[in-house]
């Protein structure tokens, strides 16, 4: 079930192009499959001039989604479904207790600039996740989110991966709030074998989607205002 985020306090204070973007989320799981048919018809119908920009917040049942770089080593045990995604990276889980934030923007409206769009989502789940009191950072040499594990060694706490078809956006980021962490055993998680993966629960903190999504939201505004600058070169 999908609802429509209208309420002031929650959609970023914005005008002109932020204002057109729809902001949705789910109040219950999406099958990956279906998901992606929507961002593929979705994503033409914005590069048509037909549908206005999206940002869908959601959860999928259990699922592995491989990337364009996708290596068959790394499919250690295709316990659930297996979906070629079309996205950029390596093999990813995808489950319950997870949020999932799909970023389908027109870049031709903003600096058109892939790299600064990477670093933008990835500073936006950054922030939201401040919010909670976890630090968290970009890691030279490895896409996603990272922060400090309860043993003190570094892991992932969310995962990049997008595409982008003639500068209109689609994929986007995922966020471990709570899920079972054994599910991502199946996998070497976007090819990277050396550091493990944590999420929020692990780390003592109970957060809903709900919380979550809200706390993205408050952070949207930033992330928007990001997209119309150049990627730092640092």
């Amino acid at each position: 079930m999908a609802s429509q985020i209208a309420n002031n306090d929650a959609q970023p204070s914005s005008t002109g192009r932020a204002a057109n973007i729809e902001w949705r989320r789910e109040t219950g799981q999406v099958p990956y499959r279906d998901a992606l048919a929507e961002m593929e018809e979705r994503n033409r119908a914005i590069r048509d001039g037909t549908a206005s920009e999206l940002i869908w917040l959601l959860e999928h049942p259990p699922v592995y989604t491989a990337g364009t770089s996708a290596k068959e080593g790394d499919m250690l045990d295709p316990r659930f479904d297996v979906v070629q995604a079309g996205r950029g990276g390596q093999f990813t889980y995808h489950g319950p207790g997870q949020r999932i934030g799909y970023v389908l923007l027109d870049l031709t409206r903003r600096a058109r600039d892939v790299r600064g769009f990477v670093h933008a989502l990835e500073g936006w789940v950054i922030g939201a996740l401040r919010d909670f009191g976890v630090e968290s950072w970009r890691a030279e040499g490895r896409i996603g989110i990272w922060t400090r594990d309860i043993d003190g060694r570094e892991a992932k706490i969310g995962a990049i991966g997008v595409r982008v078809r003639r500068w209109v956006t689609m994929h986007g980021f995922s966020v471990n709030l709570s899920p079972d962490l054994s599910h991502f055993t199946g996998i070497v998680p976007c090819g990277i074998s050396e550091y493990g993966v944590t999420s929020l629960h692990r780390l003592g903190l109970n957060v809903s989607a709900e919380q979550f999504d809200r706390s993205l939201l408050m952070h949207g505004q930033e992330f928007l205002a990001a997209l119309d600058r150049a990627c730092p070169s640092d």
